[in-house]
């Protein structure tokens, strides 16, 4: 069973069509790279998958949960991390982290328990008393990961979320991402107009102008010029 199934989506601003005809699966344990230029349509495709907006045309289903017909199954299955944060700068890391369990339904102490595993995998534990203002910018997507993943979802959405770091904290987030899929089986859909996040065995979906140019294996579409030419030539062949 995929993890994220998306079949024939596409969608409109009025005249403008953001998405056509978008179909890709993300099996679990893939680190899927949604790579696409600004303006290629990742963060309408987003929204569509967290159900920001409505669909109304084509098809969506995570673990087999269609996101239509059962939005509340699917959606529990999935932990998002947005563009734009939205923590509680004046919450305590723990704090973050207990209020978000506690809207998924998690007691006290089993959201104590879950804020403890996922910051220490993300190397974050000696930080859970500090306020969440103090952080640096790489800190705080690492809690924003650690928050995505408070209840256990199959499936975790990034949308470019490395941006405005620096290329250190861009590298480490990137690697514990990875090292989530790997090891855990999570499935990732990671929306990114960075060529350098995207490992060679990563499974690369290049967006342009709402639609999907390419899909394969990174390294299959690197090819001998470097996936970062492809990508750029691609494009601009499109433009």
């Amino acid at each position: 069973m995929a993890a994220l199934e998306v079949a024939d989506l596409s969608f409109r601003y009025g005249a403008k069509e953001a998405l056509k005809g978008v179909s890709f699966r993300v099996q679990p344990g893939e680190f899927c790279a949604l790579l696409g230029p600004n303006g290629a349509g990742k963060s309408t495709l987003f929204a569509l998958l967290t159900r920001l907006f409505v669909a109304r045309q084509g098809r969506i289903s995570v673990m087999g949960r269609d996101l239509q017909a059962d939005p509340r199954a699917a959606l529990a299955q999935m932990g998002v991390v947005f563009q734009q944060s939205t923590l509680d700068l004046d919450l305590s890391v723990a704090r973050n982290l207990a209020y978000f369990g506690a809207l998924h339904g998690l007691s006290r102490r089993e959201a104590q328990l879950r804020a403890g595993e996922v910051l220490e995998r993300l190397d974050m534990a000696e930080r859970a008393r500090e306020k969440t203002r103090a952080l640096n910018g790489g800190h705080r997507r690492r809690l924003e990961i650690a928050r995505a993943l408070m209840h256990r979802p199959r499936l975790l959405l990034l949308d470019e979320p490395t941006v405005g770091l620096d290329a250190r904290a861009r590298a480490a987030i990137t690697a514990h991402v990875h090292d989530l899929a790997r090891s855990d089986g999570i499935a990732v859909l990671w929306a990114t107009h960075l060529v350098d996040e995207v490992a060679p065995e990563d499974t690369v979906l290049i967006l342009h102008r709402g639609q999907i140019l390419e899909t394969g294996r990174a390294a299959r579409i690197a090819g001998d010029r470097g996936l970062a030419t492809h990508f750029m030539a691609l494009t601009e062949e499109i433009a």
